[in-house]
């Protein structure tokens, strides 16, 4: 298994972290990017999936 990457929110700066999903929003812990619906969008400014770039922390 690769290790979790991080995706963020070109519009807002929000950050999607594979390793801790995004439950609050429906999505679990572990939830691959891949695996996130396309019509998930940002939770802090509604930007779609495509406005988010893999990031390194």
């Amino acid at each position: 298994m690769s290790e979790p990457s991080t995706w963020m929110c070109l519009i807002c700066g929000w950050i999607y972290d594979e390793a801790t999903g995004d439950p609050e929003h429906g999505i679990a812990p572990g939830t691959a990017w891949a695996d996130v619906d396309m019509n998930w969008t940002c939770p802090d400014c509604g930007a779609r999936k495509e406005d988010f770039e893999m990031v390194r922390i």
